[in-house]
C-alpha cells in the first residue's frame, strides 16, 4: 500500500530514541530528527550542521524555511549563542542544498549495500515481489510511469512510501549517472534514514508527490493512522 506522507509513521521507532531539543524560536521541544542545528563559524558567520556533529554551542531550530527566515528577522542566533553573528540570506538555500546531498548520501550508500534497484522495470519487479520500502519518483517523472507503480503499489499490502522530492539529475548523481526516474530502497535502516532525511528536506522544500495521486490513507502495518 503506497503512503505519501513520510517521516511521521514509518520513522517512530527513530524518532522515540532521538534527544530532544528545544526550538530557539519557538520553544517547543522536538525530536532532534525533526530539527536542523545551527553553530557560529569562527569567522563569525552561522553554519548549517546537518549531521549534528559540528563542534561548539549549537543553536537548534524546527526544519522549516519559514521559521529559518524568522529566526534570522529575529536575530535568534545572536541572542541564543550570545555573542554577534552575520547571517547571509543564502543560509536558506544552503540548508535545502545540504539536506538534499544527506538524502543523496543515503542512495549511494544503499547502492554500495545493494539495497537499492534502479529503473522502471526493475522498481516494478521488487513491488511485484512484495517488498517494502521507498519508491523514489524523479520530481520530473513523466506522469504515466508515475501511476503505473502507484497502482501496482496499491494493490499490493506490503508498506511502500513514495518519495518525489528530489529531480532525475539529482537522483542519479550519487550513483554516476545524469539522471535517475525510479528507484526503490528496501525497508531497513537505509529507508529508516531516508524517512527522516526527506522529512527535513520538506520543511525547505515544496514535493508534489501529494499532488500526484489520490488522496492516500497512510497506514501503518499496525493499523495506526496517520494525516499527510
Amino acid at each position: 500500500m503506497p503512503h505519501a506522507q513520510q517521516n511521521e509513521v514509518a520513522s517512530l521507532d527513530i524518532q522515540r530514541t532521538s534527544p530532544l531539543r528545544q526550538c530557539a524560536l519557538t520553544r517547543d521541544r522536538l525530536a532532534q530528527s525533526e530539527m536542523i542545528r545551527f553553530v557560529r563559524s569562527p569567522q563569525g558567520g552561522i553554519v548549517p550542521d546537518i549531521a549534528g556533529r559540528l563542534p561548539g554551542r549549537g543553536v537548534w531550530l524546527k526544519a522549516d524555511r519559514s521559521l529559518l527566515v524568522e529566526a534570522i528577522g529575529k536575530n535568534i542566533f545572536a541572542r541564543a549563542l550570545k555573542q554577534p553573528v552575520s547571517v547571509d540570506m543564502g543560509l536558506l538555500d544552503l540548508v535545502e542544498t545540504l539536506l538534499v546531498r544527506r538524502l543523496q548520501g543515503i542512495i549511494g550508500m544503499a547502492k554500495r549495500a545493494g539495497d537499492i534497484v534502479i529503473g522502471f522495470s526493475q522498481v516494478r519487479s521488487k513491488i511485484k515481489a512484495g517488498a517494502g520500502g521507498i519508491l523514489l519518483m524523479a520530481s520530473d517523472s513523466a506522469e504515466d510511469g508515475r501511476m503505473k507503480l502507484y497502482r501496482l503499489a496499491q494493490a499490493l499490502p506490503q508498506t511502500i512510501w513514495i518519495s518525489g522530492g528530489l529531480t532525475s539529475t539529482e537522483l542519479g548523481e550519487p550513483l554516476g549517472r545524469s539522471d535517475m526516474v525510479y528507484g526503490f530502497i528496501r525497508q531497513g535502516a537505509f529507508s529508516s534514514h531516508w524517512l527522516i532525511g526527506y522529512g527535513r528536506l520538506k520543511g525547505y522544500r515544496s514535493v508534489p508527490e501529494l499532488n500526484w495521486f489520490p488522496p492516500l490513507e497512510a497506514m501503518t502495518k499496525t493499523g495506526a493512522s496517520a494525516t499527510a
